[in-house]
């Protein structure tokens, strides 16, 4: 019995012991994480540098406060917002200790707007005459429409140059279903609506191929006519390089004048050096552009009490709180709200970067739109995307401004049921009885496909919803409801056509938006805000550790495919009303 209690004893102690030790670990490891992140160094630009401008990070609407996230992914999850990298850029133009840009980019992270934003910021930098170079050893499409923007653009000699025009290819979910035994049951509003094409068929539909190639050609042809511009080479040209594919070599990049050079990286040094007058023995003095966004100061801006308020709605729009990368209905109205009751902000900019999500909290958001343009000018700047229930939250706005490569419109509802009927009663033997006090008890129930009544019930919800959409669209934008269902029906338009049918007003840029703002309040002299407040990084990483684990690890799992992993989980996570576009669009 002794020995008994001894070696009891001795595990108990053992594993106090091991807890003591793992809890000491982990308070020293969380310690340091908080020190990595609070303890910034202060950014100090010296004279005749360089701005570094890496655009393979994320960018993104807004800059993040800083990332426990990153923890999982490495500096590669890094991310700026693109209007910090606009406001860098500006001043950078007048910084005396800022003699050139450097550019590197291989693969953007960004959508076809918001690199059209970057991309107009630098063309916009070159008017200070001073040089930006860019260069890589790899570009894709999408970093050479940015890197296209620079003076010169060079190549490494065993380089790559990708240059073949733009194509949608779309994953469909219905085989896998039928295989697992689930049926997608589908009520929606609108032909065009084609966010549930994934689950309920095999191939495009002839209204989706419709849609698709219209915005595809559009996006195209923007990409196009920025290169044709910067680079002097004629639209017709690039699109027949493209065709025919010209670009296999990187002696051909240099033979159609896409390259001004091919240099390795210790040339395009040597370059810089003699840009900034450094000596060859020495180090060229850079100044990343995240780092040169921290140094940057409110000295020089106004000091006015009038405000233009710009309210940031990124991600899917979601009930609730949500976080820095959703649409929260509480966290985006409450900050409508807060700018709408501030006397000193004269004006509120809307600017929205979403396909969509939920409708209900779509209609929350339209709501203070609706009460804040009562009291003051409210403009809607959209973003990359701003579809379906992204285009419901800004319709109201007294104008709406977009890229001409922004996507939007999507005006139409739809609705997912899963039946898991076949998968639990044939494949797992499971099955299911029970009572239930009337006919509809069970309504929705994922056991048993949908009865006609059920069916028709939904049905009457998601034209009630559309007709309350299109009616909103039709107040918003001073048409009629027939006008707007006939726009609508699901059907996605890009930029350059929603000004054209009176979706939009403007086709303009997001500083474009903010002026506009200001002059709609007789402002002269004001200073811009931002809302929502930024969560705080601590307590958003505490609230989604699994998340960020997940995702690490599923990001590992699938390398490339790990998009196309997203769009499956999105997918099949789309239960309840939605008002949203599926698509995510990346040029590569």
């Amino acid at each position: 019995m002794k020995e008994f209690f001894k070696y009891v004893f001795a595990t108990v102690f053992g594993i106090v012991i091991s807890a003591v030790i793992l809890g000491v670990l982990f308070f020293i490891v969380f310690v340091g994480m908080i020190s990595s992140i609070g303890s910034e160094t202060e950014t100090v630009v010296k004279k005749n540098s360089v701005l570094y401008l890496n655009l393979d990070q994320a960018i993104i609407e807004r800059t993040p406060e800083g990332s426990f996230g990153s923890l999982f992914g490495g500096s590669n999850d890094k991310s700026i917002g693109f209007n910090d990298v606009i406001r860098a850029l500006k001043k950078a133009q007048s910084d005396e200790k800022i003699q050139a840009v450097y550019i590197n980019v291989s693969a953007p992270n960004a959508g076809m707007a918001t690199m059209l934003e970057v991309r107009n910021a630098i063309i916009d930098f070159k008017r200070s005459k001073k040089p930006v170079i860019a260069y890589s050893e790899v570009y894709s499409q999408g970093a050479y429409y940015l890197a296209s923007a620079a003076n010169k653009v060079y190549l490494n000699p065993e380089g790559e140059l990708e240059f073949k025009g733009f194509s949608s290819n779309l994953m469909f979910f219905k085989g896998a279903l039928e295989k697992l035994g689930i049926e997608a049951q589908i009520i929606r509003v609108g032909n065009y609506k084609s966010a549930v094409e994934p689950l309920i068929n095999t191939k495009m539909s002839d209204y989706n191929r419709q849609q698709v190639t219209a915005y595809v050609n559009g996006l195209y042809d923007t990409f196009l006519t920025g290169i044709s511009q910067t680079r002097k080479i004629e639209k017709d040209s690039l699109a027949q390089i493209a065709d025919q594919y010209k670009i296999q070599l990187p002696k051909d990049a240099l033979a159609y004048k896409m390259v001004d050079g091919l240099k390795y990286k210790d040339e395009i040094l040597d370059e810089l050096r003699n840009i900034t007058g450094t000596d060859k023995k020495k180090d060229i003095n850079t100044v990343s552009i995240n780092d040169y966004v921290k140094s940057l100061t409110t000295e020089g801006e106004s000091n006015s009490k009038n405000k233009v308020a710009v309210i940031y709605a990124n991600g899917d729009i979601v009930g609730g709180e949500g976080s820095d990368e959703q649409i929260g209905s509480e966290r985006i109205s409450r900050a409508i709200r807060k700018a709408r009751l501030d006397d000193d902000v004269k004006a509120i900019v809307l600017r929205v970067n979403s396909g969509g999500g939920s409708a209900l909290a779509s209609d929350v958001i339209w709501r203070e739109m609706v009460l804040s343009k009562k009291a003051k000018p409210v403009i809607a700047s959209f973003g990359d995307v701003a579809a379906s229930g992204g285009y419901y939250i800004g319709c109201a706005a007294d104008s709406i401004f977009v890229q001409p490569n922004t996507i939007t419109g999507s005006i139409g509802v739809f609705g997912v049921i899963f039946n898991f009927q076949e998968l639990f009663n044939n494949k797992l033997g499971l099955t299911f009885d029970g009572v239930k006090t009337g006919q509809y008890a069970d309504i929705m129930s994922s056991n048993r496909p949908l009865t006609p009544a059920e069916r028709a019930i939904i049905q009457k919800g998601v034209n009630n919803i559309y007709d309350t959409f299109i009616t909103k669209v039709a107040d918003g934008r001073k048409k009629t409801k027939t006008q707007i269902d006939s726009l609508g029906g699901g059907r996605v338009w890009i930029g350059t056509d929603a000004v054209k049918n009176g979706l939009a007003d403007r086709l303009g840029s997001f500083s474009d938006a903010v002026t506009s703002a200001a002059k709609k309040a007789k402002l002269k002299d004001y200073k811009v805000v931002e809302y929502p407040e930024k969560i705080d990084p601590l307590k958003e990483f505490l609230g989604s550790a699994k998340d960020n684990v997940s995702a690490y690890y599923a990001k590992k799992e699938f390398g490339e495919n790990y998009v196309l992993y997203k769009q499956m989980q999105k997918a099949i996570s789309n239960t309840g009303m939605q008002a949203r576009m599926e698509y995510e669009i990346r040029i590569k």
